[in-house]
């Protein structure tokens, strides 16, 4: 009755895993059967199983385990049972990358890939391939080819399958493999054909040309497989999208016209591929776009789920690039919000957020909160980035649309989920300078019963920042002193910092504020004592110089190069103090922005660095930079060659006080070329110097190398805006195609003109941004700074945001107070702007702007340098 009992006891608390309380200690011990005579095939099984099991849960097997255990794991050949055969097989994969000496098994594997049991040899070629190096690949080849033309489909697969795999390491051996893979490209199995295509694209894709012929024989054929023939749509839509053809002669494409005959294919997962492809081309008119939506359109009325939800996901990704093609479907997409499937329901909904009027907001929004707590977090942010985009689009809107955010943030939820809504909030503040009250006081209750740090420190930051400048700042301090009696230390140093930036930004405030820091003295953590009594340091010196530098505007320096900067110092000489003036000051990285819907994932995002910190490393292995000082910034790439020449050179410039560091990311893309000693050389304006060329000494084909040029600015600023003529110098050697080594050590010489280099004043200005820009002005009308004006007529733009987005691009300023944005209907705006020349010159910038035949411009610059002044006033003219 007992045993009963608590069988029915373990029903009732569901299905449990046999393997969740395994100890890899145990296990390995129980790899010891594997040397038992005869082997027991079924006690083995298990044993492997749970090896696996530990392997793909993150276990980690060092270096002995695993060869003991691989070692052990041989025995098994001598087993004729299929699934313990197939099982070794696994083992083998998996451990060996950990395990040494595993070539040893490599006679076995040949012997089960070329054997007569078909349920060895599949598996036989995949393990086989995972230990094979380049090395060994060649006395394997002529049985990999053979395979890959077997008559058997698991077989074929395989043999394709491993050899993509192969092509990353071994990529010219498995190139001579191409015949056999167009044989097997002729297979009536649609898999084999499909995997034999993907490896016929990975072994021609670096020769264009050989692409080229392949898609165009292949589209006058017809591929049975409908996966072939999904890649192939893929292959030609990158065909198409590297020849940049101009919408009026896509229709002519034969090209387009194959993805356009798709869309009539029998197979439903090619239509959806080809209507897909289509909609998101860059190049393609409305005439063009029509058939594709109309198949989305038919397939929103589907009764299969899945190609309900495959076209609401692709009507969500394109509705902002799209929104005029996707109104004529939001029909269809009203009929889909009450969906039983809620995955489709909610992009359904979503996509009306983006191409809906103004008036159907109040009316989509309740109907979302009929069902948002059903569904799970992954939709919500959906929902989430939606509403950011609905109200950039609709800023009147901010109220509903704000209201129904913090309704959400008040709900159940993991720390991606709330991290979305708090990110689209402060957004919304930081555009729409109607919606920053409302905004605050949402984050402030939001902080009253925040679980995450990371989130309550972020809005303590954001209080911060804006709180001073709010109608009635007072009304914040008690939620931030909140935080001081109530969180953790990380947060209630936060809070400290938040309640500074207050007392220093509001006179008003400043006594309350003091008394505030005082109890903070007492406060049990170190780091949050230590920054009350350096605050109250600064604020009882009464001193508005202090403030601004060290409390409202500090600066912001780039931590990773920081932590090296502080690193060197200590392994340096002791002697000298620390200057934080030479870690270089770093620009704010925006995250990058993407358009893929319900592609979001538990895994660490990437840190956000700036490219002073990327170059950071590179530049540091230069002979003698670190006398050229800090880096001041580094610009965006620029390409002085066209994509489908011989050679490629992109160009980073990277400006110092006194020198500008020229990178040139060099790529040879002719096979039979092997080049040396490559370099750049520069036609160097006047008054420019050249201090070094550091050539590049070899450059193999298709391998990206670097050369550099290093350049000393003339002494006014004024002569800094040039023009450089650029020249790539190289010695050339013919070479073997196929290993890539040089037939001969004699080269001889040759040159390749490349395009003019420009150096600006945007490229010599790093962006910031002023929290209260007024202020800033206003203490630089004073004896240290100096100021130029001017007035021009900007005849190349007819509106007051075309103007204001030139003026930002020419000058390379950071825009503040939201002066970036032009009202509509308005016929004024000004432009407040700051960033820092070149040296640690400061800049700020009042642009006013007037609207009436064409724009005019009065632009007043104020520096702590006359000629930086001038040069930026010169730069608009």
């Amino acid at each position: 009755m007992g045993s009963f009992r608590r069988e029915k006891d373990e029903e009732e608390d569901g299905p449990t895993n046999a393997y969740q309380n395994l100890e890899k200690t145990s296990v390995l011990q129980e790899t010891r059967t594997f040397n038992e005579t005869p082997v027991n095939a079924r006690k083995c099984i298990h044993i492997l199983t749970k090896i696996l099991y530990l392997i793909n849960q993150g276990e980690q097997l060092v270096a002995r385990e695993a060869t003991d255990c691989f070692f052990a794991m041989t025995k098994l050949f001598q087993s004729k049972d299929v699934v313990l055969r197939r099982m070794v097989y696994l083992g083998i994969k998996e451990l060996s990358s950990i395990a040494e000496d595993v070539i040893i098994v490599t006679s076995s594997l040949t012997k089960d890939m070329t054997g007569k049991e078909d349920l060895y040899r599949a598996a036989a070629i995949r393990a086989l391939c995972s230990i094979t190096d380049h090395t060994m690949l060649q006395a394997v080849e002529r049985y990999m080819k053979q395979c890959i033309v077997d008559k058997n489909a698991a077989v074929s697969c395989a043999a394709l399958v491993s050899s993509l795999r192969l092509a990353n390491t071994a990529g010219d051996v498995v190139k001579r493999w191409a015949n056999e893979a167009q044989e097997a490209l002729n297979s009536d199995n649609i898999m084999v054909q499909y995997h034999a295509l993907g490896l016929l694209y990975h072994i021609r894709k670096a020769d264009r040309l050989a692409v080229s012929k392949l898609v165009n024989k292949l589209t006058r054929g017809s591929l049975k497989s409908p996966y072939a023939v999904c890649m192939l749509i893929r292959i030609a839509c990158k065909l198409i999208e590297e020849e940049d053809i101009p919408a009026e002669e896509l229709a002519d494409s034969p090209l387009y016209t194959f993805i356009e005959s798709c869309l009539r294919h029998k197979s439903e997962m090619v239509i959806y591929e080809a209507a897909h492809a289509i909609v998101n081309m860059k190049n393609v008119n409305p005439r063009l776009l029509s058939p594709a939506f109309s198949i989305l359109q038919l397939f929103c009325s589907s009764v299969k789920a899945t190609l309900r939800f495959a076209a609401v996901r692709t009507l969500n990704k394109v509705a902002m690039t799209h929104p005029a093609a996707v109104t004529t479907c939001n029909l269809d997409l009203e009929g889909l919000i009450t969906d039983t499937n809620r995955s489709v329901a909610t992009l359904a909904i979503t996509t009306l957020l983006k191409t809906g009027a103004e008036s159907s907001v109040e009316r989509l929004m309740k109907q979302i909160s009929t069902f948002v707590a059903e569904i799970s977090d992954e939709f919500k942010v959906v929902v989430v980035h939606a509403i950011c985009a609905l109200c950039a689009k609709y800023p009147r809107k901010h109220t509903v649309l704000m209201n129904f955010l913090s309704g959400m943030l008040r709900e159940e939820g993991g720390l991606e989920y709330k991290t979305s809504i708090v990110d689209t909030i402060i957004t919304i503040i930081e555009e729409n300078v109607d919606a920053k009250e409302s905004g605050l006081s949402h984050l402030c209750e939001f902080i009253e019963d925040c679980e995450h740090v990371s989130l309550a420190v972020r809005i303590l930051h954001l209080l911060g920042k804006e709180g001073p400048f709010a109608a009635t700042p007072s009304k914040y301090i008690r939620f931030i002193y909140n935080r001081v009696i109530l969180e953790s230390p990380i947060v209630r140093a936060a809070a400290v910092t938040a309640l500074a930036q207050f007392g220093a930004s509001c006179p008003a405030l400043l006594a309350n504020i003091l008394v505030l820091l005082g109890r903070c003295q007492m406060d049990l953590d170190d780091e949050v004592r230590d920054r009350a009594t350096y605050y109250l340091t600064i604020l009882n010196s009464a001193k508005p110089e202090l403030y601004k530098n060290y409390i409202i505007e500090r600066e912001n320096c780039s931590l990773a190069l920081l932590e090296k900067a502080l690193t060197d110092h200590l392994n340096g000489d002791l002697q000298n103090h620390f200057d934080i003036s030479i870690v270089p000051k770093a620009a704010i990285v925006k995250p990058e922005i993407t358009n893929d819907v319900m592609m979001v994932t538990s895994a660490p995002r990437a840190p956000k660095i700036t490219r002073e910190e990327e170059s950071a490393a590179r530049l540091a292995q230069l002979p003698g930079i670190q006398v050229l000082g800090p880096i001041h910034r580094s610009t965006a790439p620029i390409q002085l060659t066209e994509s489908e020449t011989e050679y490629t050179v992109q160009c980073i410039k990277h400006i110092f006080a006194q020198h500008v560091v020229f990178q040139f990311d060099c790529l040879n893309t002719l096979a039979e070329q092997f080049l040396e000693n490559v370099r750049v050389e520069l036609t160097l304006p006047e008054g420019y110097t050249a201090r070094a060329v550091i050539p590049c000494p070899k450059l193999a084909y298709n391998e990206l190398q670097t050369t550099f040029v290093i350049v000393e600015f003339p002494p006014d600023a004024s002569s800094s805006i040039a023009t450089f003529g650029a020249t790539l110098r190289f010695v050339v050697k013919d070479c073997d195609p196929n290993t890539g080594e040089p037939d001969s050590d004699e080269g001889y010489d040759d040159e390749y003109m490349l395009e003019d280099l420009d150096i600006t004043v945007a490229d010599q200005i790093q962006k910031t941004k002023k929290n209260n820009f007024q202020v800033a002005w206003d203490a630089a009308d004073s004896e240290e700074w100096l100021q130029a004006e001017d007035t021009f007529v900007l005849s190349a733009v007819n509106n007051l945001q075309d103007a204001v987005n030139t003026i930002i691009k020419l000058l390379g300023l950071g825009a503040a107070n939201l002066s970036e944005k032009v009202h509509e209907g308005t016929h004024l705006h000004t432009v407040l702007c700051s960033g820092t020349f070149r040296g640690g010159v400061e800049v700020l910038v009042r642009a006013k702007l007037a609207l009436s035949e064409g724009v005019t411009l009065n632009l007043t610059v104020r520096s702590t340098d006359q000629d930086v002044a001038e040069l930026i006033t010169a730069a608009i003219g």
